[in-house]
């Protein structure tokens, strides 16, 4: 079901993706300049993003190095997006970061620096681009989240915890914002193989690549989704589980993790 305005044709549209230095962002930006759309860039790394950038047409791109977890940067760059542009049709917050993490490791810092990155760099973003959309009366905010928000799950901890903060913000934001002509998109991947989490030694189950997944979540804006997960051999097993009382949920995380 389409809860959000679908979107026909990507060529001419202006674009923000924070988080496009690796990964999904990266994917994702590489897609939208592919199918015709101006594409402003953004993540630490300068370099990565030139390199991203070199391969297109330079009056498509726009490459704004900036921390994500810093306010102001990232109301400087929404300004340097209208100032080159004249505004922004789309904002996707791709930006990451994952240490794994049980109870007796529980690290404050490698805590601290998952909220900032995951979660407010998410809220920061929002912030900068919503007096844009709502003076438009369009737009769309497209969240990248994970199934790990969606039950607790062993190495998981505080970076699970981020992801279903994120879920919990794109549904508050969904309902604020819809009636005023702008979207939200809640993208709930599984395990997609990228520098996260190649960390993980653990067996991935249905691990797809950046590209498919970059493939699957432009597929789901394209016919308006609000949430759009895969793959979904994988999540919707998730979502059942959702459903389980906890005493069994716990037994079958364990079983099913080994952890």
């Amino acid at each position: 079901m389409s809860l959000n305005p679908p979107i026909r044709n990507w060529r001419g549209r202006r674009v923000w993706v924070v988080g496009a230095s690796s990964g999904i962002g990266a994917a994702v930006a590489k897609l939208l300049l592919g199918a015709g759309a101006r594409v402003a860039l953004s993540a630490r790394s300068a370099p990565s993003l030139e390199a991203l950038a070199s391969g297109f047409s330079g009056d498509n791109t726009l490459c704004l190095p900036l921390d994500a977890t810093r306010p102001e940067a990232l109301l400087r760059g929404m300004e340097d997006i209208r100032g080159h542009w004249g505004g922004l049709d789309l904002a996707i917050f791709c930006a990451g970061t994952y240490a794994p993490m049980r109870a007796w490791q529980l690290d404050g810092e490698k805590a601290r620096a998952m909220v900032e990155t995951n979660f407010m760099s998410v809220v920061h973003g929002v912030q900068a681009v919503i007096p844009g959309f709502l003076a438009q009366g369009s737009g769309g905010i497209v969240i990248i989240s994970s199934v790990a928000g969606y039950r607790g799950l062993p190495n998981g901890l505080v970076y699970g915890s981020t992801k279903a903060a994120l879920i919990n913000l794109a549904e508050n934001l969904y309902l604020d914002l819809a009636p005023k002509g702008i979207g939200v998109f809640l993208v709930n991947p599984g395990f997609v193989k990228t520098p996260l989490t190649d960390k993980n030694t653990f067996r991935m189950p249905a691990l797809i690549g950046a590209d498919e997944a970059a493939t699957r979540i432009v597929s789901g804006i394209e016919r308006g989704r609000f949430e759009i997960h895969f793959p979904r051999r994988f999540t919707a097993l998730l979502k059942l589980a959702r459903l389980l009382p906890y005493a069994l949920y716990f037994r079958l995380a364990r079983a099913a993790t080994g952890l």
